[in-house]
């Protein structure tokens, strides 16, 4: 059982991380030559923007997508523009293996086609499909709320990348309640919202996915996972922020943005160098 001076440790820490993620949102977006390092002061946090209106809605079929558009940058490029648990702070750290719900509840299926889709993309980690170029990716946990995040620095073709962006945007009322499946936890509820994202750069999309379900002792059990996926000319940066505990939206929102402006500036040192 945990202790209520313990809780409240837990979410008080939990507080002072978003802080310092929201304030160094702020500080990379005026401030585009510093790609690494968090400000002193308390900022607030990029004004919200509403998904792409790209037209279209989902990825087009294998045989009919846009010729992949190279990426500029190399595999050892894309892994200088992951965050890491520095930028987070404590209490993340590098991950220690899948999370348990992976498998145990984000694995499921439902009748609707697009949101069995979702669901599908969710679990398999293939927001949009296989890359066509370099790739990069890390998975950070928060040791007290039990929360993982992933994140992933990838090329695909711009054209996809929209069209997914664009699917996105339909689902918190294509997919706002329905009902899932699951092998080992049972029905599940699932619950869909439009999460708002910073101006992050050049079109960008984010969701909230919601699941209810029972316990084997009929307890409820509430999974929650944000989405955000951000593209930057030729690269696409897709996150995933989920767990059973209190899962904070500033955190997604804060390194979206600084994710992307990480992003940019090694886009941006690589032309220097050129």
């Amino acid at each position: 059982m945990t202790h209520a001076p313990a809780a409240a440790r837990v979410l008080l820490a939990s507080a002072l991380s978003a802080t310092v993620l929201l304030a160094s949102a702020a500080c990379v977006a005026t401030d585009r030559n510093v790609p690494r390092g968090l400000p002193a002061g308390v900022s607030q946090p990029p004004a919200p923007s509403p998904s792409p209106s790209v037209s279209a809605s989902g990825a087009a079929p294998a045989g009919e997508r846009a010729a992949p558009s190279p990426s500029a940058l190399s595999e050892a490029q894309l892994r200088e523009a992951l965050l890491t648990e520095a930028d987070l702070g404590e209490p993340w750290m590098p991950s220690r293996g899948a999370a348990t719900w992976r498998d145990g509840v984000l694995k499921a299926t439902t009748e609707d086609p697009e949101c069995r889709r979702l669901l599908e993309a969710l679990y398999t980690e293939e927001l949009f499909g296989s890359p066509s170029g370099p790739l990069a990716t890390v998975t950070l946990d928060d040791t007290y709320n039990d929360t993982q995040l992933r994140y992933q620095v990838a090329a695909h073709s711009r054209a996809d990348v929209d069209r997914v962006l664009s699917w996105l945007g339909t689902l918190p009322e294509t997919c706002e309640r329905f009902e899932a499946t699951t092998q080992r936890a049972g029905a599940q509820l699932v619950e869909v919202s439009e999460l708002p994202l910073p101006e992050a750069g050049d079109a960008r999309a984010g969701l909230r996915v919601r699941m209810t379900g029972e316990a084997s002792g009929g307890t409820p059990t509430y999974l929650t996972v944000d989405v955000a996926a951000v593209r930057v000319g030729d690269d696409t940066i897709t996150l995933t922020n989920g767990g059973f505990s209190e899962v904070l939206p500033e955190v997604t929102q804060a390194m979206t943005q600084l994710g992307a402006d990480r992003l940019k500036e090694v886009a941006r040192q690589g032309r220097v160098q050129i």
